[in-house]
């Protein structure tokens, strides 16, 4: 056996499916479906049971996934023992930011490329998660800044914050940080939220359901900064971190309150594939934005609590 056809039983085992795989990884469905064979005539068991539907591990599948999965992870460490993390870098890196962490990461990352790693290149993509998380894994960036990412098994994650969204109007509002909003008033304000089916909103409409309330969205858009615009002119509020509109609050052209009972939080990951080398660049890149976010958060900037992993993977608040 070798590290590709791993690679191939993790996707595979991820997605339920030889084309999905074959899309993600771009490689022909045939090779993929051979890939799969070898492995388990050279095993001597059935890795997958096949139906309509797609492929579903068997039990001994399962068995094997587990050791591929520390098999890839241990190569990443072998990568990681004998890299000099000191030696200047040459070469190229795209790191993946929703738009809400861009606003306030792109620049710190930046300085610390240009001053650390002057040779290198540095594309910075914002888009949404479920954006980053496939073309992250296709290849198409090395790492990516994730909210709230589903459990996938070819990710390898770092959690950073589990921050707090706060309720975010214009100045003639009388939003103030120091009068919370019950999370249940939202049912009576004329909102402007992302469309159904981006991350922010799930998040939204899971604590409206457990509340009970149903939220009165009157304006959709995909947009941050046209969410922004638009509750800056008065057409409504939204809901989002104080982070990326710090300035705005700074200057007064935007309010923003802290909404109770619940209060909404969601958790940032910084997030790598398993099933490839984590670059050292892309490594660097991790680094600088965990470290960057605990300046900001100690500094009152990013309202949140850091998070950091367990010897046993558990996530636990950073004291």
């Amino acid at each position: 056996m070798d590290v590709s056809q791993l690679r191939t039983l993790i996707h595979v085992a991820e997605l339920g499916s030889l084309s999905k795989a074959s899309d993600r990884l771009h490689i022909a469905q045939p090779a993929l479906s051979r890939q799969v064979r070898l492995l388990e005539e050279e095993l001597g068991a059935r890795l997958f049971e096949r139906h309509g539907r797609g492929m579903v591990p068997t039990e001994k599948g399962q068995e094997v996934l587990r050791h591929a999965l520390r098999v890839m992870a241990e190569l990443e460490e072998i990568r990681a023992v004998v890299s000099d993390e000191d030696a200047p870098l040459r070469g190229h890196v795209s790191i993946g930011m929703p738009p809400t962490a861009s606003d306030i990461l792109s620049e710190p990352l930046v300085s610390a490329f240009r001053d650390t790693h002057p040779e290198a290149t540095l594309r910075i993509v914002s888009a949404y998660s479920g954006y980053l998380l496939d073309w992250m894994h296709r290849g198409e960036i090395d790492a990516a800044i994730l909210y709230d990412p589903k459990s996938a098994r070819t990710l390898r994650i770092h959690p950073l914050l589990e921050e707090r969204l706060f309720l975010i109007g214009p100045p003639t509002s009388n939003f103030s940080q120091e009068r919370p909003v019950s999370f249940s008033q939202l049912a009576d304000q004329r909102l402007l939220l992302p469309s159904v089916g981006h991350g922010l909103r799930s998040i939204l409409d899971r604590y409206a359901e457990e509340t009970g309330i149903v939220l009165n969205v009157k304006v959709e858009a995909d947009s941050y900064s046209t969410l922004k615009s638009l509750v800056r002119n008065g057409h409504g509020v939204t809901v989002l971190p104080l982070a990326p509109i710090h300035e705005e609050l700074s200057a007064g052209r935007l309010a923003a309150a802290p909404l109770v009972d619940p209060v909404p939080v969601r958790r940032l990951i910084m997030s790598y594939p398993t099933d490839r080398p984590t670059t050292r660049l892309a490594r660097f890149a991790g680094q600088v934005i965990a470290s960057t976010i605990a300046t900001l958060v100690e500094r009152d900037v990013w309202s949140g609590t850091l998070l950091v992993p367990g010897p046993d993977g558990v996530v636990r608040q950073a004291l």
